[in-house]
């Protein structure tokens, strides 16, 4: 079955970009992946999965700057929330109960893009390999 994955754009989830910008296991594959020749994409949610973490570990001027940093690197943010995607999110939610919101908007973004998803969160990804929703590329 082919589902029209697109291997110029990838969509980027939150704990992918976390690991990047703190230099965490994984950062090295987001940056190779940010070196090709692609669009990269985040959802705002996952985006601000990335804003509230860097605000409580530290202040809200890291989180502004580590979201500076990631669009000044050309990471496109998408603001999806019509009603088509904000029911896919939903189905995704409902059928995938341990998958937290957030994930299932870059589940339904990488999705409606035919892009692939990169993540560094096996827990909650792996089991969803067989579903084939999207390409799931682990960064560690």
């Amino acid at each position: 079955m082919s589902y029209g994955w697109n291997t110029m754009s990838t969509v980027i989830d939150a704990c992918a970009l976390i690991a990047f910008l703190r230099d965490e296991p994984g950062a090295e594959a987001v940056q190779n992946i940010l070196n090709l020749p692609q669009t990269c994409y985040v959802h705002a949610l996952n985006l601000c999965e990335v804003y509230y973490d860097f605000w409580r570990a530290s202040t809200q001027e890291a989180a502004e700057s580590a979201i500076t940093d990631l669009i000044g690197i050309g990471i496109a943010e998408r603001n999806d929330m019509d009603s088509e995607f904000w029911r896919e999110v939903g189905r995704l939610k409902a059928v995938y109960r341990r998958v937290s919101l957030a994930d299932c908007c870059a589940l339904a973004l990488a999705n409606r893009l035919g892009a692939s998803l990169v993540t560094a969160d096996r827990h909650e990804f792996e089991p969803l390999l067989a579903a084939g929703i999207c390409q799931i590329e682990f960064v560690r």
